[in-house]
């Protein structure tokens, strides 16, 4: 069975940053990009960040590059998103994702077989 679990939302000011991370198990991890999503009050759910299966390639939202930034641990089935200087926008559950390489568009959720439960993220203003 594989399972995707998030830790780390919380509430934290404007300006404040956070640490995401997503443990990986009942699956060849290496085998998965992994990609972190978010889904605002009202929104629809959008990529964050994505990096390839071994970490060496990571692309961004273009309005959030400047403040996000992904890694992964293949030893350790984890794969961490960081996010700075943050804004109350910034207010949605974030999700991380699996998502064997070529299946469809890495910025389309549909695209991902393997889901989280997602961490709650609030950004007091």
């Amino acid at each position: 069975q594989v399972q995707l679990v998030e830790s780390g939302g919380g509430l934290v000011q404007t300006g404040g940053s956070l640490r995401l991370s997503c443990v990986a198990s009942g699956l060849i991890f290496e085998d998965y990009g992994m990609g972190w999503f978010r889904q605002g009050p009202g929104k629809e759910r959008e990529l964050v960040a994505y990096t390839n299966v071994m970490g060496t390639v990571t692309d961004y939202a273009d309005s959030l590059r400047d403040r996000f930034t992904l890694s992964r641990d293949n030893s350790k089935n984890t794969v961490e998103l960081r996010a700075n200087s943050l804004k109350p926008e910034d207010t949605a559950v974030y999700y991380c994702a699996a998502r064997k390489p070529g299946n469809g568009d890495l910025w389309t959720a549909n695209s991902y077989s393997f889901w989280g439960q997602g961490t709650r993220v609030t950004v007091s203003s």
